[in-house]
Parts: C-alpha cells; structure tokens; sequence
C-alpha cells in the first residue's frame, strides 16, 4: 500500500559541485523513524549475501553513521562509495546491448531483532547519476539461522512489502509498510543495478516467547526483547531509544542527553516493557557522560494502560561515568517504567531484570501467533 503522504523523489541529482555534499540531498519526515531499526549492527543485523558488490560493499549498507563522501577515493576499480554498489548491467549480445527488465541486483539481509515492520528507507545519498532505476523490498520469517541457500530455496515464499518503485538519486526514499506479520530477513533488490547507501528498517520488536521462557531472567525493558520507548522529553543530543540498546555505551552519544535545562523541571523517558512484568533489580549507567551525567535520578512504575506512576526507586544520587545496581524491594509488576533524571543531563544504559507474568508471558504467546510465529 502506498502512503500518498510520504514525499517520492525520481530522477538524477545534480553532479557534486563542491561544497557540503549534503546540501542538496533530498529528504523528508517520515513518519516512522522514531520506531526503532530493525536492521541496527547493534541489534545483530548483518547483510549475509549479495549477488554482486563489484564497486562497493554490501556491508556499507547498514553502518550507522550517514554516508561519506570523497571525491578524491578511487581504487583500481574505480570510484569508491560509501554504500552498496554494483557493476553496470550488460545485454546478451551487441545486438541485445541493455538488460531485460526482469534483471535486477539483490542483497539478502538479516534482521538485528525480528518483528513488524513499519517503514522502511533506502538512501541513496552521493549516488547521483548511478543509483538503481528502481527498488523493490521482499521480507521472509524462517526459524533459527538460515544460510543464504536456505533463504534463496524455491520453496521459500517470499512477501512483498515494497513493490518496484522507481526511486530518486542522492535522496532518502521512503515507503510506509502494511504489513501485520512477523518477520527475520529482507530482500533488497535494485532494478536493474546501481547503488544504495544505507538502508534503516523501521518497526517493533516482536521476541520469541518461548527464548523468553528459556532465559526466565530477563532485561524486560531491552529493544531485543521488546522493550519500546514511549515517550522523552528531550532529544536534543541523541535518541533515547539509545538507553535500551545491546551491550554498553562505547562513547558519549551512545547514550541519551539532553540539552541543558534553565527552568525547574526535570528530564524523563516513559519505556514500555516487553509484556507484564515483575522487576527485581535495576541498573542505570552513566558511562561516558563524566561531566554531562545526570545528577540524581528517580524510577516509577504503572500496570496497564493508564492509571497513575508509583514510585520504586527514590531520587538517588548518580555518579558521572559509573554503573549503578539497586535491589528493589520486593518484585514490581508493571508494564509501563519512567525514570526521570533532575535536573538534566543523561544516561547511557537503563537495564530492568525481572520475568513475565504469567499474564504477559500468555500475551505475548498470543500477539506471536497473531504475527505468524
């Protein structure tokens, strides 16, 4: 299905003039980027195949950062680019000299997390006059680790979430997804060849329950498990999503900071768990942020949709660059977590270890049959 709200961008862009690459780049607001990517390095994800990565690889396609661009970077193949490249298609003969329409370039790829996509974007920045003419996306849900053979099986039915749509030169194009499944890897295909950028594969984490059950101890609020963010209020510096992202925070905007307050308020993220839980223990990292760290911080729970935030965790002192562990008193059944950090400032990691209900354990069993699992 297609958004008509979502800007499309076809045709070339100018060749690089000099200057801030970026300043003609053609982007929009999408309105699913604040979901989390499903295809982040950082969750696991990987581009495990492609049938051709003549000029640049496929690898480039999910690294985190925007694109680069040098204008001086060429190798013994040619022009180096910050993305996934392939040579230029060819006919059968002289006499047949262009490729049929049917040929096209193909990356298969491998979610970081499973689950319901959202929106997706293929970016072709710095690819001006040699991007594809057109992309289309086909995403698959198969248990465990498929090889690139198990995913490319005749047998294996592919759906379609993106159809052929021709696409624009050193622009971000964006396609809103319709799609109420489950699923662990894409197809990108470029029609017939070209390059692409980066690609950002928006939606929710939808977690194996049964891996859930098998692990009992969990950290309920982690976007591999199905932790969300609601709601911050502020993102000035870095998303807060990043508090709930894999492993430890390696440098300062790997966490999440906000700007520097001049009022009497205070800072605040609202999670939603991975189902209906109970807490035991919490932790909440500073690391990296040494003179930027929040000064004190407070934790507050709710069980269900609404209903007012109780308190477990009192306004507690934090220390710059320092991972704090606190014991709570008792098991907290929630759903929903705030922390709030006074008066500002930032934290790299929240962590909530804990088990499902075994009211959210049997809700989340239900939402993964609804999804197809």
């Amino acid at each position: 299905m297609t958004d008509a709200s979502i800007p499309r961008f076809t045709g070339d862009a100018s060749p690089y003039a000099g200057g801030d690459p970026y300043a003609d780049h053609r982007t929009a607001d999408f309105p699913f980027t604040h979901l989390v990517d499903l295809a982040d390095r950082r969750l696991g994800a990987g581009v495990i195949a492609a049938n051709d990565e003549f000029f640049a690889e496929r690898e480039n396609l999910l690294k985190p950062e925007p694109a680069v661009f040098d204008p001086e970077h060429f190798g013994h193949k040619g022009k180096i680019m910050d993305g996934w490249e392939t040579r230029r298609r060819r006919g059968v003969s002289a006499a047949e000299p262009h490729p049929t329409a049917d040929d096209h370039d193909w990356a298969l790829v491998r979610l970081g997390a499973p689950g319901v996509i959202r929106g997706i974007v293929l970016d072709t920045a710095h690819f001006r006059g040699n991007y594809p003419q057109a992309v289309s996306v086909e995403a698959v849900a198969l248990p465990g680790s498929p090889s690139p053979e198990d995913l490319l099986a005749p047998d294996v039915k592919w759906t379609t979430l993106v159809p052929r749509t021709a696409v624009g030169g050193h622009a971000a194009n964006g396609f809103a997804v319709d799609a109420e499944q489950r699923f662990t890897h894409l197809r990108v295909n470029q029609h017939p060849d070209g390059g692409i950028a980066r690609l950002r594969v928006y939606g929710e984490v939808a977690p194996d329950p049964t891996w859930l059950a098998a692990l009992g101890t969990f950290d309920l609020a982690a976007l591999e498990n199905g932790g969300q963010v609601e709601d911050a209020s502020d993102r000035f510096y870095s998303p807060a999503t990043n508090t709930i992202q894999p492993g430890r925070s390696r440098k300062m905007d790997d966490g999440w900071e906000t700007r520097r307050r001049r009022d009497k308020g205070n800072d605040w993220i609202a999670y939603r768990l991975a189902a209906r839980s109970g807490i035991r223990a919490v932790e909440i990292d500073t690391a990296y942020l040494k003179g930027n760290s929040a000064g004190w911080a407070s934790l507050s729970v709710r069980d269900g949709e609404d209903g007012d935030w109780t308190e477990v965790l009192p306004r507690t002192r934090l220390q710059p660059d320092t991972n704090h562990r606190f014991v709570l008193d008792g098991t907290v059944r929630a759903t929903h977590v705030r922390i709030d950090i006074f008066p500002d400032g930032g934290i790299s990691r929240l962590r909530l270890y804990g088990s499902l209900t075994d009211e959210g354990a049997a809700a989340l069993a239900a939402r993964h049959r609804e999804l197809g699992g």
